[in-house]
């Protein structure tokens, strides 16, 4: 999420005077970007899904064919989790309800102090409950063969290790490299058995597979053609879920950033990005890094861990940190034999051979995305 010196905020307001007013207030302030101004209710929930602001502002008047409560209420049931500051005036009040979907709300006439405090406000207030109560990592790469789905799977079952609740969502939708790496059969169900309408908690339990190390995973489709069914909705559905259900949640994602990987990347708290010492990794690595920050994405949000580290085929760690502009968080050196091994059985290394250094560094990994020590542990 931003922080409140870049909120990105999208509003629903069909009163040229009142959208006039919000414009002219933050035509003289640094802190919110407005990204768009919508008359028509019904274009709102689409365009929050291509424009992934960090705030919604709906006037709860708004005319035409979805009025300000129905607006109010798709917003709530999209699966998108994006707070909702409600306009409204002193003949209408209204009590704020997150239950409701309505985080705060913004009685007219506001100064430019009132609005831009509010909207930091349900930030704040936003992301430190969902820090508390949940922490989402999606691990991902742009590219293959970096130990992507192996770092997430053991990451997985370490901060099982640590008393923490934990889901593993197969975000490669297309070949299913977990189900793949646990030699799940195809018979278990996937994220396309949970219903396209309304996901209840019941319904996600029904269709996770218990692994033997102790943690649910909810598996991608069993073949390649029906990666195409899972949509943007059925991920942000499922992710605002599994946050109600579990203390963690760790998404092995797709290489290739498709609306479905940004919406996983979009839902998390955590871009935990992989990348070695491979000149074509760190290129494609820096190339996202420029694309993630043009999105919004802050540095507190992506995170580097260097697999293999001990490998560095020449490459410095001084020069890896110049190419990804600071020094990375995390360092996992390499164990081929065990890592291997441990694969081919379909089990967690970190189970398998818990004190090899390899298991250690992953274990410093999750203890730090836990909140159980202060700092990265990288080695210098």
């Amino acid at each position: 999420m931003a922080t409140t010196t870049s909120i990105r905020l999208l509003v629903a307001e069909d009163v040229p005077q009142v959208s006039q007013h919000v414009r002219n207030l933050l035509s003289i302030q640094s802190q919110v970007k407005l990204l768009e101004v919508f008359t028509d209710g019904s274009k709102v929930v689409e365009a929050t899904r291509q424009l992934r602001p960090d705030v919604v502002m709906v006037d709860l008047l708004l005319q035409g064919k979805v009025k300000g409560p129905q607006l109010i209420e798709k917003l709530r049931d999209s699966g998108l989790d994006i707070p909702v500051v409600v306009l409204t005036v002193p003949q209408h009040p209204l009590a704020r309800d997150p239950n409701r979907g309505i985080d705060a709300v913004l009685t007219l006439p506001f100064s430019g102090f009132e609005l831009v405090n509010t909207l930091a406000h349900v930030m704040t207030d936003r992301q430190s409950r969902a820090s508390g109560a949940c922490r989402v990592v999606s691990v991902f790469s742009p590219k293959g063969g970096v130990g992507k789905t192996t770092i997430a799977f053991n990451l997985a079952v370490s901060l099982s290790q640590l008393g923490v609740s934990t889901a593993l969502l197969d975000g490669s939708l297309q070949y299913g490299d977990l189900r793949a790496l646990l030699k799940v059969p195809d018979d278990v169900p996937s994220i396309l058995d949970l219903p396209t309408d309304r996901v209840q908690e019941s319904d996600l339990r029904d269709v996770m597979w218990r692994d033997p190390a102790g943690i649910d995973i909810l598996l991608a489709p069993p073949r390649v053609e029906m990666a195409e069914m899972v949509t943007v909705r059925d991920v942000e559905k499922t992710i605002s879920i599994l946050r109600r259900l579990y203390q963690a949640v760790v998404i092995d994602t797709p290489t290739v950033l498709s609306e479905v990987t940004l919406a996983f990347l979009d839902a998390c708290d955590v871009i935990l990005s992989i990348v070695t010492y491979d000149f074509t990794t760190i290129h494609n690595t820096v190339a996202v890094g420029e694309a993630f920050a043009s999105i919004g994405y802050t540095a507190e949000k992506v995170h580097y861990l260097v697999n293999r580290a001990d490998s560095s085929g020449g490459i410095s760690r001084d020069e890896l940190a110049r190419a990804l502009g600071r020094r990375p968080d995390f360092e996992v050196v390499s164990d081929g034999r065990l890592v291997v091994q441990a694969n081919n059985e379909g089990m967690p290394f970190v189970v398998a051979s818990p004190e090899a250094a390899v298991s250690r560094d992953v274990r410093r990994v999750a203890a730090t995305i836990a909140g159980r020590t202060a700092g990265a542990p990288v080695r210098h």
